[in-house]
């Protein structure tokens, strides 16, 4: 591997870092059996017909994590999302009903102009999500 490719790759390694908090970063690429694996870690289906209040949550959610939130079209159910530290990761989620009871949210992330395609971010922003839609999150300490 010449040096561009290689520090290139710690480059993105490091500066990719964590997407949710996570303890470790993310790798910008992944092996056929990760991106086989990717879509299903990419969405989340919620037993609610209140899309309106995934979208805040999701909002919510980005904040927590870090992320200034660009645009909204709630009328797609779309957020957009820039984190800044030291290098740009951006995050587009859409959040979509599915029949009267069901919610499918989705992610994107992408360092630079490359997808992420490491899992343990996106199981990272769907736990904080998770934690967010929870009725306990949402009581005093």
């Amino acid at each position: 591997m010449n040096v561009h490719k290689t520090s290139l790759c710690v480059v993105g390694i490091a500066a990719i870092g964590v997407l949710a908090g996570c303890v470790s970063a993310p790798a910008v690429t992944a092996s056929a059996s990760d991106r086989t694996q990717l879509p299903s870690v990419q969405a989340r289906a919620f037993d609610t017909g209140n899309r309106e209040q995934v979208l805040r949550s999701v909002m919510a959610t980005l904040q927590d994590l870090g992320f200034a939130i660009e645009k909204v079209d709630s009328a797609v159910g779309s957020v957009a999302a820039m984190r800044l530290e030291k290098y740009a990761l951006r995050m587009t989620v859409t959040v979509e009903t599915r029949g009267k009871q069901q919610v499918v949210v989705r992610a994107n992330a992408q360092y630079e102009d490359a997808p992420i395609l490491e899992p343990k971010p996106y199981q990272d922003f769907f736990a904080a999500l998770d934690n967010a839609m929870s009725p306990t999150s949402h009581t005093a300490d």
